[in-house]
């Protein structure tokens, strides 16, 4: 027999509707940055592998590596390797069964954003000074 009531229930909570916490946002987002490390260091070694085959390819890459895009993707990269290892400690320090509590584990989220960021700026900063 069909369920009569079936167009009176609720619909599933979806992304417009629910809002995630900042500890599922950062674990995605540590996946995500992890991919994105791969495509700087694929960008870095075309750039090395560019320099061993000869000047003229070299001169291509160089070109791409140091436009407004390499520097782009460099840059941000830097977010990503900041980002991707605090959250590895951050999850180190999940895995000695530490800081499991719901308001902690929210702090260590935004110690990780906060301080990806601020290293990051920091990282940038050099980068120009030197």
């Amino acid at each position: 027999m069909a369920d009569v009531n079936r167009g009176n229930r609720p619909l599933s909570p979806h992304l417009t509707i629910y809002r995630l916490p900042i500890t599922a946002i950062t674990s995605i987002l540590t996946r995500i940055t992890g991919n994105a490390l791969l495509v700087a260091a694929l960008m870095t070694v075309w750039w090395f592998l560019a320099a061993a085959s000869g000047p003229e390819y070299y001169a291509f890459a160089d070109g791409i590596v140091t436009s407004w895009f390499g520097d782009l993707v460099m840059g941000l990269s830097v977010l990503g390797l900041w980002y991707h290892t605090l959250a590895g400690v951050r999850h180190l320090i999940w895995d000695q069964v530490i800081a499991l509590d719901i308001k902690t584990a929210e702090s260590l989220s935004w110690a990780v954003v906060i301080g990806s960021a601020a290293l990051t700026v920091l990282t940038w900063i050099i980068m120009l000074v030197a």
